[in-house]
């Protein structure tokens, strides 16, 4: 466990304190103010805890630990149910890998579905047409079933991309990666969560928490903190629901691994190779139940992993920097947590506006990977230092591995 603390207390009247892990990285006021209304609620378990890597997010803010008694905020746990990182490390080294990567790019994104999805049709670029069998008996075995249970209750949720999604990565800042390590190990790691389905849950219930708000006339600092007491239904059928996206989106994580792997299994230029000779997998857009400071509680990480001690987490850095395999020290005053990554320095709209293509080319210089418009808003400039918040953190985890990535694969 760490033996010292590098945070900074807010505390307002009527609130309960929030610890900062944010020294020598920038806080965006709108990501204040929302950590402010969270500390306002009632049901807050001692603290807010909020990680480097915090900014404004829709509903409440990513890179905060919510710990809460008696109460759940779907918003606070938002709509990418389960999203998270996967790391794999393989038997290749530095110098079994070409020095050309495109076919590699390619063949990772001719086996994983990603981008936007059109409905499942013809040449859908995010998502499977026929879902393949491997996805197919996932989907049957583990999660259909309690799919039915829960949409027999809550039929507006059927309705979406639920297996279609399954073992695909999406848009956004999900990516699939080749890295090497500080002993020019090759990895491969992966970012995705819930995709659709998880989506078409958390906004689903994030209404009926607005709903029940107004039904008891219950005035919130912030209308986006709509929770549900324990005890109701509705309560029962989220932690229900939300368990199930989770689980969703670990299965998506593992099948979209084997995937690569796969697919660089005999690929020209390639060596065979061993797999899983190190693995991580974990969450950090998630609830769950735990237990700190001697109560049972559900903690809230949204845009933070669990960093217990001597547990492995991931946190990545932006498509041109390092990513980081951490150990945690499993310090209780930010609930065993860390941030989640770099965390983004500007808006989506902002970075578009800020940065040119030829910026993101000389950003990204000497890493396979798209150098186009459409991927200017995940440029590196657009997220805060690695290092720094690295560093800000450095009483909760322990660095594992250095990894750099040499291709980088976007939706």
């Amino acid at each position: 466990m760490a033996t010292t603390t590098q945070y900074e207390v807010m505390n307002e009247e009527g609130s309960v304190p929030v610890k900062h892990w944010t020294r020598g990285v920038p806080v965006q006021d709108a990501a204040l103010r929302q950590l402010s209304n969270v500390a306002k609620m009632p049901f807050i378990h001692r603290w807010v805890a909020v990680m480097p890597d915090v900014h404004w997010g829709m509903g409440a803010t990513i890179g905060s630990v919510i710990p809460t008694r008696g109460a759940v905020i779907p918003a606070a746990v938002g709509v990418d149910l389960g999203c998270g990182m996967m790391a794999v490390r393989t038997s290749m080294r530095a110098e079994d890998l070409p020095d050309g990567l495109g076919h590699v790019r390619g063949a990772i994104e001719q086996a994983v579905p990603h981008g936007r999805s059109s409905g499942g049709r013809r040449r859908d670029r995010g998502a499977w047409g026929d879902p393949p069998k491997g996805v197919a008996d996932v989907w049957t075995g583990s999660l259909a079933e309690r799919f039915d249970v829960i949409t027999d209750k809550h039929p507006k949720i059927r309705n979406c991309n639920n297996i279609v999604h399954l073992g695909t990565l999406g848009t956004g800042n999900h990516f699939i990666e080749l890295c090497l390590d500080e002993q020019d190990r090759v990895w491969v790691m992966l970012h995705s969560g819930s995709r659709g389905v998880g989506n078409r849950i958390g906004s689903y219930f994030i209404g009926l928490a607005k709903a029940d708000m107004k039904r008891w006339f219950i005035n919130l600092p912030d209308v986006n903190l709509a929770y549900f007491p324990e005890g109701t239904p509705n309560f029962d059928d989220y932690c229900e629901a939300v368990t199930w996206a989770q689980d969703f989106a670990r299965f998506n994580r593992e099948l979209m691994m084997a995937a690569v792997l796969n697919a660089l299994q005999g690929l020209a230029g390639l060596p065979a190779f061993e797999a899983g000779l190190s693995a991580v997998n974990c969450h950090h857009n998630y609830v769950s139940r735990e237990h700190h400071y001697g109560e049972n509680v559900l903690v809230t990480r949204k845009g933070a992993v669990r960093a217990g001690e001597g547990e492995l987490g991931i946190i990545p850095g932006s498509m041109g920097t390092r990513s980081y395999i951490v150990r945690g020290k499993g310090n209780p005053e930010s609930f065993c947590s860390c941030s989640h990554g770099a965390g983004r320095l500007m808006s989506r709209t902002e970075a578009k506006r800020r940065f040119s293509v030829e910026d993101h080319m000389e950003a990204t210089r000497g890493i396979e990977c798209r150098k186009d418009e459409a991927v200017i808003d995940e440029t590196p400039a657009a997220y805060k230092s690695i290092d720094d918040v690295m560093a800000a953190q450095s009483d909760l985890v322990e660095i594992v591995h250095t990894l750099r990535q040499v291709v980088c694969v976007k939706g």
